[in-house]
């Protein structure tokens, strides 16, 4: 069993219409893309909440509570900064303290993230200061680390050369760090079909996405 000092950490928004998924719902809908998204936020809380590792969502905005969608007794901190960089770092550094040995931080928007890919980046954190899963658009869906390094300052968050950049970052600063198997985020239609197909085959359980999706392709959303 891992130790309780693990913590993974799930860096969420709160899903109002119209705020999350934008890219998706500028194709699908706003309620479409905030239901999907909100199944997320369900299956990773089902998925995770009985790990032996601490599981800790990391909120934006100020003052959002997750619970309606997570349920209740959850562990909830604000994300705190102003920008994506400045939060994950805050993030980082809050819970790298009081015992804390190894943080793996996913995003909400990459339920899928297997159970064996999150094993082996807490295991790379044993030898290793950074770990992650890079994805095909040039960022990453999983960073973790065991000690509150500032990878984030300087890097184009959002853009196509995140990793790129942060290894760079990683480089200068003498960090050895390593790269999983590529994956993918959610954001685009093409990532939803993907996401679709994974669960078809049953790689992730992911039975409320899985609800969301079966509608979607009911009412014409997504094909195949």
């Amino acid at each position: 069993m891992a130790a309780l000092a693990d913590v993974l950490v799930v860096m969420a928004k709160y899903p109002a219409l119209g705020e999350v998924k934008t890219r998706l719902a500028e194709r699908v809908g706003a309620d479409a893309a905030r239901a999907l998204f909100a199944a997320f936020l369900a299956d990773i809380s089902a998925r995770f909440a009985r790990s032996p590792r601490r599981l800790v969502w990391a909120v934006t905005p100020a003052g959002a509570d997750l619970t309606a969608f997570i349920g209740a007794g959850q562990t909830q901190i604000p994300q705190a900064g102003d920008g994506l960089a400045e939060r994950m770092q805050r993030c980082f550094a809050r819970l790298l303290r009081d015992g804390t040995e190894r943080v793996v931080m996913i995003g909400a928007d990459a339920p899928h993230i297997g159970d064996a890919a999150i094993d082996a980046a807490f295991a790379a954190l044993d030898d290793h200061d950074a770990v992650f899963v890079p994805t095909r658009d040039g960022g990453y869906c999983l960073v973790g680390m065991r000690a509150p390094h500032d990878i984030f300052s300087g890097v184009a968050m959002g853009t196509s050369a995140v990793f790129e950049q942060t290894c760079a970052r990683l480089d200068a600063l003498g960090l050895r760090w390593r790269a999983l198997e590529t994956s993918f985020d959610v954001d685009e239609v093409g990532d939803v079909a993907t996401l679709a197909d994974l669960i078809d085959r049953d790689t992730v359980s992911l039975p409320r996405t899985r609800a969301v999706l079966l509608s979607w392709k009911t009412t014409g959303l997504l094909t195949g």
